[in-house]
C-alpha cells in the first residue's frame, strides 16, 4: 500500500546525517530538531502555533483537554472514520454523537451536523479523510452560530488546501478553532515511528496546549495544569524535517497517480472513482484540495469482499477503510442511535476499496492494478 523503502532511498543522506548527530549530541527529547521541524511546520501551513506531540490520537485528547471540555459534553463528529476521532472522546468522558457522511467524498454531512445540534453540544470534529477537507466554511459558520468549537481531524490531509467561496485558500488543519494531525509512517508526511501536532492561531490556547503534552509544567516541576507526557522525539523531527520541503512534491504525485488510476476506469459502471469538493471525478489538474491519502473506490455490484481476496490471490495490496462503522462498534454502541440515521455509511462500508498509492507508483503499476481490478469487476 505503501513504499516507504523507496521514499527513504531519496532522502536518506540527510536523514542519516541527521540521525548521527542526534546520538553524538544525546538531545533526544525536545532538541534541537523538533524545535526546527515546530518552526518550519509553522512557516509550511502559515499558522501561529505547532505544538509537536507523540502521535495523532494524543493530539485529539490533548486538543479536547486545552478548549476545557467536560465530561458530558456533547461532541459531534463522523460515523464513518478510524475510531481514534471517537476514542479520545469516550477516554474523556464526553458524549461522542456520530454522524452520516457525504456519499461522494465520504467526509462528515453538513445537515447531519446541523440535526445533532443539542444545548449539550460544544464541538464539532470533522474528519478530513481520504486527503481532502469536509466542508469548512459551511461548518465554522454554523459553529460559529451556535457557540461551538472546531477541532480538525487532520491525520489524512495534510498539504491540502482548502478554498473559501470569496477564492481565499488555508491549509487544512488551520481552518478551526485547533487543528490535528498524525505522523504515522504510512501519512502523506510521516515520521519512522509515532509521532504527531496540533496547530492553533490562538495564543493562549497554545500556551494551554504546551503546557498539557508535558505534564502540565511551564516550568520544571511546577505542574500548573492536569497533563500528559506527549512528546515527539529528536528523530521523529529529524525524518519529518527532511520530508517536509519535499511535501508539496509528494502530494502533486499522488494527484497524479490518482488521475491515472482514474483515467483507467472511466466507464466503469459498476467503479465510482473518488469524487473531489470541485466535483472532479477525474481529478483535473488544479485540484489542490485532495492529497490522496488513500485513493478509494467504492464497488457497486456486490463484487467489493470477492475483490479484496482477488487481489490478495495476483499479489496486489489493497485495505477496505473501513469495514465497520463506528455506532456498530461494541465500544461505542449506544441505543441512541437507529440504523436509519446511517444510509451513506452503512452502505459505503460495504462498498469502498482502496487501492496502492504512493509516492512511487509508476505507470505499469498503475496501469496492472486497474487491469486486474476491471478484470474482475467484469466478470
Amino acid at each position: 500500500m505503501v513504499d516507504l523503502n523507496g521514499q527513504y532511498q531519496d532522502i536518506k543522506d540527510q536523514v542519516n546525517r541527521a540521525i548521527a548527530n542526534i546520538m553524538e549530541t544525546t538531545a533526544f527529547i525536545n532538541g534541537p530538531e523538533v524545535h526546527a521541524f515546530q518552526t518550519e511546520l509553522e512557516e509550511y501551513l502559515g499558522i501561529r502555533h505547532v505544538i509537536p506531540c507523540a502521535n495523532g490520537t494524543d493530539a485529539l485528547q490533548i486538543a479536547m483537554m486545552g478548549l476545557g471540555l467536560k465530561p458530558g459534553d456533547e461532541v459531534i463528529t463522523a460515523d464513518f472514520t478510524f475510531a481514534a476521532t471517537v476514542e479520545v472522546i469516550a477516554l474523556l468522558q464526553l458524549t461522542p454523537v456520530l454522524v452520516d457522511v457525504d456519499p461522494d467524498t465520504f467526509n462528515i454531512d453538513l445537515k447531519a451536523i446541523e440535526k445533532a445540534i443539542t444545548p449539550k453540544t460544544k464541538a464539532i470534529v470533522p474528519v478530513h479523510l481520504f486527503g481532502q477537507c469536509a466542508p469548512m466554511e459551511a461548518i465554522l459558520a454554523l459553529a460559529k452560530k451556535h457557540g461551538l468549537y472546531v477541532i480538525e481531524d487532520n491525520a489524512q490531509a495534510i498539504g491540502a488546501d482548502y478554498t473559501f467561496n470569496d477564492g481565499s485558500k488555508k491549509k487544512a488543519g488551520t481552518l478551526g478553532h485547533v487543528g490535528c494531525t498524525s505522523f504515522f509512517p504510512s501519512k502523506n508526511l510521516g515520521c519512522y515511528g509515532d509521532g504527531g501536532a496540533i496547530f492553533t492561531n490562538d495564543d493562549e490556547l497554545a500556551h494551554t496546549l504546551r503546557g498539557i503534552v508535558n505534564h502540565g509544567m511551564y516550568e520544571r516541576y511546577h505542574h500548573d495544569v492536569v497533563g500528559v507526557n506527549s512528546r515527539l522525539d529528536s528523530i521523529q523531527a529529524a525524518v519529518l524535517r527532511a520530508k517536509l520541503p519535499k511535501l508539496d512534491a509528494y502530494c502533486n504525485r499522488r494527484r497524479e497517480a490518482a488521475r491515472k488510476y482514474s483515467n483507467a476506469f472511466t466507464g466503469q459502471k459498476n467503479i465510482i472513482v473518488p469524487k473531489t469538493v470541485n466535483g472532479c471525478e477525474g481529478i483535473c489538474d488544479s485540484c489542490d484540495c485532495h492529497v490522496f491519502h488513500q485513493y478509494t473506490l467504492r464497488i457497486t455490484n456486490g463484487k467489493r469482499d470477492a475483490l479484496v481476496k482477488y487481489l490478495a490471490e495476483q499479489g496486489i495490496p489493497c485495505g477496505v477503510y473501513y469495514p465497520i462503522p463506528l455506532h456498530k462498534q461494541k465500544a461505542y454502541a449506544d441505543t441512541r442511535y437507529q440504523e436509519a440515521h446511517f444510509p451513506v455509511t452503512n452502505q459505503l462500508v460495504n462498498e469502498v476499496i482502496s487501492l496502492p498509492m504512493h509516492t512511487e507508483l509508476d505507470d505499469e503499476q498503475i496501469g496492472f492494478i486497474a487491469k486486474k481490478v476491471i478484470e474482475f469487476i467484469n466478470s
